[in-house]
């Protein structure tokens, strides 16, 4: 039987995330990869403002803190001015999605060799639980009680989807954190997304739905059966390109 130790690249401390949040697991998932790779020595993780701000507290590697929605273009100096190191980004969807929407389109764009870990949970969970440019039609939240509304508020932002449509972008993976199953595939996106800037292919995101059960007002567990019979019928997974 194989035993499962703890990851060199994840410091064995607790967390500050909500109980059931989806950060700690792709914590590990990701420090576990750059141990399997061996490029814990190379690796440069940006973390912008969100509720992972604080990632470099956790992560046992070289982490550089960027402004709210600038983590990709903090992460293309890195990766220009170093380019022998592996630079990700680790982001929220207010953070990638909505205040940082200009520097994903245009680094994608220009095809950064770079991955990126875009975490979806629907909501903005470090503010409060307002709305979020991922946040589902009829989904309530702080800024939405009657739940979000085309007319008022458009519809959900399926940012995979744009991305994909950019010449400059080279591989995009939509995946869940619901399941030991879904977990596994997770881990294997990741991993993708760090060979393909190791071949130096081009810009990489994987987006990765994860609960959310403090703003959702769920439990863990309906927060999984969430993820699985309602967030997956507006945000598919599977590769996208």
């Amino acid at each position: 039987m194989k035993i499962y130790s703890h990851p060199k690249s994840l410091r064995n401390v607790s967390t500050h995330y909500c109980p059931g949040c989806g950060h700690s697991l792709a914590h590990r998932l990701i420090a576990e990869v750059i141990d399997e790779l061996g490029i814990r020595e190379k690796v440069i993780a940006v973390a912008p403002v969100g509720c992972a701000v604080i990632a470099y507290d956790y992560w046992d590697f070289d982490c550089s803190e960027a402004a709210h929605g600038r983590a990709l273009a903090v992460a293309t100096g890195l990766k220009r001015v170093r380019p022998q190191n592996i630079v990700f980004t680790y982001q929220g969807d207010g953070d990638l999605a909505a205040i940082g929407t200009n520097e994903t389109i245009h680094a994608a764009n220009r095809g950064e060799n770079v991955s990126v870990f875009f975490i979806n949970n629907a909501v903005y969970g470090m503010t409060g639980g307002q709305m979020a440019p991922t946040t589902l039609l009829n989904q309530k939240t702080s800024t939405s009680p009657l739940g979000r509304s085309a007319a008022a508020q458009g519809y959900p932002l399926k940012i995979s989807e744009m991305l994909a449509l950019l010449p400059g972008v080279k591989y995009i993976e939509r995946v869940s954190l619901h399941s030991p199953q879904e977990i596994m595939k997770t881990k294997k996106a990741i991993r993708q997304a760090f060979v393909n800037q190791i071949e130096g292919v081009g810009f990489s995101l994987v987006e990765i739905l994860s609960p959310c059960p403090t703003y959702w007002g769920l439990s863990a567990r309906e927060s999984m059966a969430w993820i699985k019979n309602t967030m997956i019928k507006e945000f598919p997974l599977g590769i996208i390109k």
